[in-house]
């Protein structure tokens, strides 16, 4: 890892806080969730299960709400999964949301260490569960959400980084494009037709990270100049040196069919979201002009998602 002085890290903290400040995050009222065409009649579709029982610091009465709206809207059923994984608790699902869990210990300690959110048993039990043709979208923000979520992601051939994935050459949200190949062409991205192709989408920074397992697919690929920053508190950049990482070739959406299930891995949170930051109530997530299309892709991955039981990756 290289190492980053502290006169640049004052300029990244500047300018990262204009896209990324969690404790000025809001759900954006003004949101609204859209489908043209609903996948299912209202209320008729496979059941939604959103973990909120690993300490997640967004839940979808929270700020995942705008998430949880537009699964309605399509036509899925939701529920808050309030209880540790078991068998019969994923049993009646289709689809288990896990966004950002972590660890007790760190819930108002973001710091290193950052143990696992889950115990080996409640690991095997989602594992099995995917075996048999349950869908998982696990979402892991930035650090120290990949340290929670480590143990569980490799269980799937993925292998996460607990840091902060910021495009320093642009200082904005990151912009994944079919026509640079960093979105790549995959059912989430193209949809049942012209009307549902997906060409661009984008994140708010989170994390990068690699797939260990050769069936695991590329979705969304990390370009030249997006840096991963590793301090040892979260936000806390102002350290004498902060170890840094370049990104590029790493990946922050990965796909794979797994037994007769399906996994859908995202490094980043904040883009299934719409929230607004700060004063000036900048929009971030499915509601930013530079994002127009992420919530199409939520509608596809879903889409792909709920189909695990019947058809091919």
């Amino acid at each position: 890892m290289k190492k980053l002085g502290v006169g640049v890290l004052v300029e990244l903290l500047l300018c990262a806080s204009a896209t990324v400040t969690g404790a000025q995050q809001i759900v954006d009222s003004a949101f609204q969730a859209r489908v043209a065409a609903p996948t299912y009649a209202c209320g008729s579709g496979p059941l939604v299960l959103i973990d909120e029982s690993h300490n997640n610091a967004k839940t979808m009465s929270g700020q995942y709400r705008p998430l949880a709206d537009l699964l309605l809207v399509d036509g899925y059923r939701l529920e808050a999964l309030e209880t540790t994984f078991s068998g019969a608790a994923l049993a009646r699902a289709k689809v288990l949301v896990i966004i950002n869990p972590l660890a007790s210990v760190n819930v108002d300690h973001w710091i290193l260490p950052t143990p696992s959110a889950f115990d080996s048993a409640e690991e095997r039990t989602i594992v099995e569960w995917v075996i048999a043709g349950g869908a998982l979208l696990l979402v892991a923000d930035h650090m120290p959400f990949p340290g929670a979520a480590e143990d569980l992601a490799r269980r799937f051939g993925i292998a996460f980084t607990n840091g902060f994935a910021i495009d320093t050459l642009t200082w904005d949200p990151i912009v994944f494009r079919r026509s640079d190949r960093s979105l790549a062409s995959h059912p989430i991205t193209d949809g049942r037709g012209p009307a549902e192709r997906v060409d661009s989408i984008a994140t708010f920074d989170g994390q990068g990270f690699r797939a260990s397992d050769p069936s695991v697919r590329a979705v969304m690929t990390l370009r030249r100049g997006v840096i991963s920053y590793y301090p040892d508190t979260a936000w806390r950049f102002p350290q004498p040196w902060v170890p840094t990482r370049s990104m590029e070739g790493w990946l922050q959406g990965a796909a794979l069919t797994f037994g007769k299930g399906r996994v859908l891995v995202l490094g980043d949170a904040g883009m299934l979201s719409a929230q607004v930051s700060g004063p000036r109530r900048r929009p971030m997530g499915m509601n930013a002009p530079v994002a127009r299309q992420n919530q199409q892709f939520v509608i596809n991955a879903f889409r792909w998602l709920a189909a695990s039981h019947s058809a091919s990756q």
